[in-house]
């Protein structure tokens, strides 16, 4: 792998560890094996470098569509939080 190879390689799997900060180091890497072998057929220790790079970026783009998709359904569309916390549904034109 060359330098700016291994550097993007590991910009993003930082960009993956603080997208899932509960995810400890180890089943990151467990987590890119699984890929390369879903996406690629192949094994972590058998996918070429720019290979493993393609997964990352991959692997932080499900991460982001994740989270985008959790933060979209914190509040359903047309709901409002009343004091107390419980939603409230409101009519259009109110």
């Amino acid at each position: 792998m060359t330098t700016d190879a291994k550097r993007e390689a590991l910009a993003v799997l930082a960009e993956v560890s603080e997208l899932a900060p509960d995810v400890r180091l180890g089943q990151l890497f467990a987590d890119q094996g699984l890929l390369g072998e879903a996406h690629l057929g192949r094994g972590l220790g058998d996918i070429e470098d720019d290979e493993l790079v393609a997964v990352l970026y991959r692997h932080r783009r499900e991460l982001e569509t994740r989270l985008e998709g959790e933060e979209q359904s914190a509040v359903p569309s047309g709901a409002a939080t009343s004091v107390s916390g419980s939603s409230t549904h409101t009519a259009e034109g109110e």
